[in-house]
């Protein structure tokens, strides 16, 4: 999620409850990022959801070639 500092100003409590449940939240200034509003806690408590987004975000980015199943990839993370 993106807010600009002026808005983040006025909905700051707001947003600290969106970054505690585990939404990433980033500040902007002019419309380019500057800083961002995270959850503090572990990696394993984060929200499902969000592991599901940036598990998505992570696939359109990474190209897998069609002869490697993700079985191999498993097997190959796990050496």
């Amino acid at each position: 999620m993106d807010v600009g500092i002026y808005e983040a100003k006025s909905k700051l409590s707001q947003l600290v409850e969106k970054a505690e449940a585990g939404e990433e939240v980033i500040l902007t200034r002019r419309g380019r990022p500057v800083a961002k509003i995270v959850n503090v806690a572990p990696a394993a408590r984060r929200n499902r959801a969000l592991l599901l987004r940036e598990i998505r975000a992570l696939a359109r980015r990474v190209k897998i070639p069609k002869r490697v199943s993700i079985r191999d990839i498993v097997a190959e993370g796990r050496d």
